[in-house]
């Protein structure tokens, strides 16, 4: 057991138009895709006119084994209908970026450590950076903000993906995690001012998604939010994998904060897995979540149904021992650097949660406002605060708050500015994203669709139907499985051929 599984990432960015607050979010969303796809090219990018491809895609299965009706699911949660109205785009780096409802969103490739999610985490600021510099040059400007509230009531979601065997009965994931997320935040929050979610009391909390999280477990993602999501779309062989869809995580600036998010995830994953994650199970783990948001102190204490009460660290520190047990001493480099970074920050958290400035959002974040706070003698429930909230999350340079400080060396970086840079237009080498990629940017005139898990060709020949290679098995496809055959063919056709012959 160790860190190493099928992951990634999905960043829905705040949007909006500088001096127009009734600008359509949707067609704003729609500019960014197209304006990255053009200035990028047709070899980074494919042309917004491509498809992506829906067959696959199984939005109203439930982990606990039904489907729900379309006639009874909300139009949210539709998401395999192709909408002309909006843009799709797969890029070379493996990712997706489309439109997901009134949001841009970069949607991740596979990787397989915590630091690559990192990575090509990041490289999707990148994206949407440019596209908004394409959009300014036509003097056409977007602001875009990562980060999950709109400070009027409206969340929108940064999710995580996790690969996990399908031998492993949801309803025991579902039970190792759930303490584990209401615990979580405090590790990985991204802070917020104000309480509610329409930040009805004035205040600061450590989580921007805890107060729109309102069932324990459920399908949706845009009302009744649950704290485990129980979709049933693996994007891969469905009789090997299910995917676990996290939507309870905040869009986190710290590259520290985003490892820790998906490592210790991955980590407790694993324990589940092995069966033997923590006997723990909150009496109410709704109001867990809330109450621990709200509480930047960590003293709040939550209730178990065994009638114990345990605060966010206590219970973090229970997965922790459960971790070392299972592990051992022998890990690798990646489950090593994880370790390293929950134990430095959970202690600092306990010692003094202000030690963890530049790699914990909230904490980053909280340190700021006090700042302010103390300069201008600012209540919680003064709108400059929430001002001031914003602008942390905005993405441009000049402008963003996070952005500045880590470009002045205060955020703690794990992944250099160059590895990012290359990282928007390489993809990761040991999935099948590594065969996506490469099709855009070596074929990309006769790639007329893609997914996760299938790549869809227009032969060179007229009149001939198109094709589709499927990509079941993440592991597959990657550039040491499938490099050698794409540097010796001499196109697409010949590519299919060989593909042919191979069994692939």
């Amino acid at each position: 057991m160790g860190v190493r599984r099928v992951m990634g990432t999905e960043t829905e960015y705040g949007i909006t138009r500088p001096g127009d607050p009734r600008a359509n979010p949707v067609a704003l969303s729609g500019l960014v895709v197209r304006a990255y796809a053009t200035s990028a090219g047709p070899r980074r990018a494919l042309p917004t006119g491509s498809g992506w491809d829906y067959a696959d895609e199984t939005p109203l299965r439930d982990a606990r084994g039904f489907e729900v009706a379309r006639a009874l699911a909300d139009i949210s949660q539709l998401t395999d209908v192709d909408d002309p109205a909006t843009a799709n785009s797969v890029l070379s780096n493996g990712a997706r970026l489309y439109v997901d409802h009134a949001h841009p969103e970069y949607s991740s490739p596979e990787v397989l450590t915590p630091r690559d999610v990192v990575r090509w985490d990041r490289a999707g600021d990148e994206v949407m950076l440019t596209a908004a510099a394409a959009l300014a040059e036509k003097g056409d400007p977007v602001r875009l903000y990562k980060n999950n509230v709109d400070g009027k009531g409206a969340s929108y979601g940064t999710h995580e993906n996790y690969l996990v065997p399908r031998e492993v009965p949801f309803l025991t994931i579902a039970a190792g995690l759930l303490p584990f997320f209401v615990a979580r935040q405090v590790l990985v929050g991204a802070g917020r001012v104000g309480l509610g979610q329409f930040s009805e009391q004035p205040g600061f909390q450590i989580s921007q998604r805890a107060d729109y999280m309102e069932a324990e477990i459920g399908l949706e993602t845009t009302l009744k939010r649950p704290i485990v999501n129980t979709r049933d779309e693996p994007h891969a062989f469905g009789e090997k994998y299910r995917r676990l869809h996290v939507i309870v995580g905040d869009a986190t600036l710290c590259d520290v904060a985003t490892l820790l998010k998906v490592g210790t995830t991955s980590l407790v994953l694993g324990l589940i897995e092995a069966g033997r994650a923590p006997s723990l199970e909150l009496a109410d783990p709704v109001a867990a979540i809330r109450a621990i948001s709200h509480d930047p102190g960590l003293t709040r204490r939550v209730e178990l149904v065994d009638g114990r009460e345990l605060t966010a660290l206590e219970i973090l520190a229970v997965y922790r021992e459960a971790v070392e047990e299972h592990l051992g001493a022998d890990v690798d480099d990646d489950t090593r650097e994880v370790l390293g970074h929950w134990d430095a920050v959970a202690a600092d958290l306990g010692e003094d949660p202000m030690r963890c400035v530049g790699r914990v959002d909230w904490v980053t974040k909280l340190a700021l406002l006090d700042g302010y706070r103390r300069r201008d003698g600012l209540e919680w429930g003064d709108p400059r605060l929430s001002a001031i909230d914003i602008q942390w999350s905005d993405l441009e340079p000049s402008r963003g708050l996070a952005a500045r400080m880590r470009a002045s060396g205060r955020l703690e970086t794990l992944v250099s500015d160059e590895e990012v840079r290359a990282a928007m237009v390489e993809p990761p080498e040991e999935t099948r994203a590594w065969f996506r990629g490469q099709c855009v940017s070596r074929f990309a005139g006769q790639v007329r669709a893609a997914s996760w898990d299938s790549v869809v060709f227009e032969p060179a020949a007229g009149g001939r139907e198109l094709r589709r290679v499927q990509l079941p098995e993440p592991l597959r496809g990657s550039r040491e499985d499938i490099e050698s055959l794409l540097d010796a063919v001499t196109g697409v056709d010949d590519l299919l051929a060989h593909l042919v012959s191979r069994g692939s």
